[in-house]
């Protein structure tokens, strides 16, 4: 596909969403690899354009410039209430362990830290917060904690990445050492990328991912 037709395509996937203000969203295309510029009115949006443009068939990588400008100014004053409703969200949501997770809000930036057992917790801490209003960025510090690892963890990644539906498990390799799981190999989507991560994380004992996928 040239890049002016994955342009287009990518212009069109964001303005049919509407839970995505596209009016001030630019977007470019260099060989497969879509820029996006411009603002959009919360950081939540930012979060689900980018997925949005990942999501375009033929896009090979996202480079992502969005600011987020609220409709009104926003003030240091505020981030007593944004840590208060982070806290608050954060107790509420099923998959965060309690009490695993802390918050600091700096203008409007929310830093997350702290420690929990599985990546889709870690996935979740930063769900909770990403859409409250007033949030312009949010900074993952949460560490995994070390878990044993069996040893056939190997084997079993690759067992699951063969049950994905999206996947060609044959042009994937899996090396691990130490807790990092090393991907390398093709893909031919960024659904198909996030979906052999995730494979990825889910093994009992991982504590880091290293991704040399290439998606073509």
């Amino acid at each position: 596909m040239d890049d002016a037709t994955l342009k287009q395509n990518v212009v069109d996937e964001l303005a049919w969403r509407p839970d995505i203000d596209s009016a001030h969203i630019g977007v470019t295309a260099d060989k497969g690899v879509i820029t996006l510029s411009g603002y959009v009115p919360s950081y939540a949006q930012k979060h689900e354009a980018e997925q949005a443009a990942k999501g375009v068939a033929g896009v090979r990588g996202v480079a992502e410039e969005l600011q987020v400008r609220f409709p009104g100014d926003t003030s240091t004053k505020d981030d007593d209430e944004i840590a208060a409703r982070a806290v608050n969200s954060l107790a509420w949501h099923a998959f965060v362990p309690k009490d695993s997770v802390k918050v600091m809000v700096e203008n409007g930036v929310v830093t997350l830290s702290g420690e929990v057992r599985w990546q889709f917790e870690r996935h979740a801490a930063e769900d909770a917060v990403r859409r409250l209003y007033g949030v312009i960025d949010v900074f993952d510090n949460i560490k995994l904690k070390a878990q044993p690892q069996p040893s056939d963890v190997r084997s079993r990644i690759e067992s699951a990445l063969k049950r994905r539906a999206k996947i060609d498990s044959n042009a994937i390799r899996v090396s691990v050492s130490d807790g990092t799981v090393t991907l390398e190999g093709t893909v031919d989507s960024w659904a198909a990328h996030d979906t052999a991560q995730d494979a990825a994380w889910s093994a009992p004992g991982v504590r880091f991912v290293q991704d040399r996928l290439s998606v073509l």
